[in-house]
């Protein structure tokens, strides 16, 4: 079959020739040598799929070219042909990384299912491979929308401290986008081939979340009945993402801190050690500075976990930003939703750059997947938004207003001007239109600073 090499290892020329007779018959892209050495040659030059080697030869065992061709191309699959009597060292070879073994003489058949099996790895690793490259692609920085100073500082900060192991704490507002910045840190990291495991510190009880993190052995309390590992053993080699870590209890504070102190802990109920090769990245909204003070966060863990802070603005203190997020989630969900919208009537533009997203980003993004859901013609009309953009006046709060005596004097001192502006300034007309006396309105015209040139009636 075209596209799939194999490589024949053995220094007998019959087993050789017969397997490499066989599989070219099937339409297999082979190639025979009769020794390790020869092997590695070929493997150093060419792409192979696939090793089918025996397990005892003169000069370089079937064991070592598992391990030397392993270190050329970690790729690539290797199979061991071996006796009954020897199936030992064959299970052993597979430790050093074969893929498989058969035993001799060979059966075809199962050889072909084999090599089938083998294709599939491939073609599996090859996929994942290709969704580890679009998840990292869709996690670059430069996909991420800045177009403000204050966001592009943010992920200036990021991307330096993205190749490191340093921990990382991003603050912000609910919505703001911190899990979407911690996955562009992990993907842009050495560990990004490794898992990226995330962790609600605010969505789960104490006692749940004790074993999510660190796991339990089996009967290590009343409903376990089976080993769970846990958060940080998954995120081995990887990176964990705390979310609201302000919201982690005092008790689990402290296994918390032996992590990030001593990396490693232990599963509920077992007295084994495991060390904890892990990234950490956590997240709040949460004042940690005034919980330190309040003794509900660890000053401590506090210290542990602000090696490098990041900190996300509210969109209404980076309003650039509005316009470009505006266009990117319209084309987002037109396509999502198969919709021909292609941008927005002037007032409803004006509506949603004006208000002041108290969910910030995540609001936004809810608001124009409602909206194009919603339109009926090709541009977002204001009909198609939420009724609060229409009535975004901020509330007004008494503290911020005069009060009483002064709102009536203002209201006083602007109906005498109009009341003299009126009668060309003749105070009898002018306090007879009030209500008032001339004695009277000569004091209000001192009191409230008012310069009229005083008239008498013709």
């Amino acid at each position: 079959m075209e596209g799939f090499r194999i490589l024949v290892v053995d220094d007998e020329p019959v087993q050789r020739e017969m397997i490499a007779e066989f599989l070219a018959r099937a339409e297999f892209d082979v190639q025979a040598v009769s020794s390790g050495a020869e092997a590695l040659a070929v493997i150093k030059k060419e792409r192979v799929d696939l090793v089918i080697t025996d397990y005892k030869m003169p000069g370089m065992s079937g064991l070592e070219l598992v391990k030397e061709s392993k270190e050329i191309n970690p790729e690539v699959n290797v199979v061991i042909l071996t006796a009954y009597g020897t199936i030992g060292t064959a299970v052993a070879a597979m430790k050093e990384g074969a893929y498989d073994y058969l035993t001799k003489p060979v059966d075809l058949d199962e050889l072909l299912a084999l090599i089938a099996r083998v294709k599939e790895r491939n073609q599996l690793l090859a996929e994942n491979k290709e969704l580890k490259h679009q998840l990292r692609d869709r996690h670059q920085f430069d996909h991420l929308v800045a177009e403000s100073g204050p966001m592009q500082e943010v992920l200036s900060m990021a991307a330096r401290v993205a190749d490191s192991d340093a921990t990382v704490l991003i603050r912000g507002e609910s919505g703001t986008g911190k899990e979407l910045l911690a996955r562009a840190i992990h993907y842009h990291s050495p560990r990004c081939n490794y898992p990226l495991v995330k962790v609600n510190c605010a969505a789960l009880p104490e006692t749940l979340l004790e074993s999510e993190l660190f796991g339990h052995e089996k009967g290590a309390f009343t409903g376990a009945s089976y080993r769970r590992i846990g958060r940080f053993e998954a995120a081995q080699k990887g990176t964990i993402f705390l979310d609201e870590i302000g919201d982690l209890s005092l008790a689990l504070q402290v296994k918390l801190l032996r992590v990030l102190q001593e990396k490693e802990f232990e599963r509920l109920g077992s007295n084994t050690t495991l060390k904890a090769d892990v990234r950490i990245i956590a997240a709040t909204n949460t004042d940690l500075e005034q919980a330190v003070k309040e003794k509900t966060f660890r000053e401590d863990i506090y210290y542990r976990l602000n090696v490098v802070t990041v900190l996300i603005p509210p969109l209404r203190e980076r309003r650039a930003d509005i316009p470009a997020l505006l266009d990117h989630f319209l084309a987002r969900f037109a396509k999502e939703y198969n919709k021909e919208v292609s941008g927005f009537t002037p007032q409803a533009k004006d509506l949603l750059v004006k208000y002041d997203y108290p969910g910030n980003v995540r609001e936004l993004e809810n608001m124009l997947a409602r909206a194009t859901l919603l339109t009926r013609t090709s541009l977002i009309t204001e009909e198609a938004l939420p009724k609060q953009l229409g009535s975004d006046k901020k509330p007004v709060r008494l503290a911020d207003q005069p009060g009483l005596p002064e709102t009536i004097a203002g209201l006083e001192s602007q109906m005498i001007a109009a009341a003299l502006e009126k009668h060309d300034g003749v105070q009898t007309r002018a306090a007879g239109e009030l209500g008032i006396s001339e004695r009277v309105l000569r004091y209000k015209l001192k009191k409230y600073g008012l310069s009229w040139p005083e008239k008498s009636i013709d």
